[in-house]
């Protein structure tokens, strides 16, 4: 399941960027456009409340970050659930 989600979320984002570039029709993007930033911005907010979830991914802190900026809780929830001894400080 959440494979599918993280599939979704691209989704998403590749068919944004496509309306952006002006390959889909405009009518129905600009709703697509509003969920797109709704999505960033509620992303955005999860790196500063879960902050100390995504300091245990076990690569760079800056990757960890993208990742929450782009999947949201998708990607901190698991790490929310790991112990904290287990992850690089």
């Amino acid at each position: 399941m959440l494979l599918v989600s993280k599939v979704i979320i691209l989704l998403i984002y590749a068919f944004t960027a496509a309306a952006v570039a002006g390959l889909l029709p405009p009518g129905p993007t600009q709703v697509l456009e509003i969920v797109t930033l709704v999505l960033m911005a509620a992303h955005a907010i999860e790196v500063v409340l879960a902050f100390k979830y995504v300091r245990r991914y076990r690569g760079p802190l800056a990757v960890s970050i993208a990742l929450t900026l782009i999947f949201g809780l998708l990607h901190w929830r698991p790490l929310m659930r790991a112990p904290a001894a287990d992850a690089n400080q």
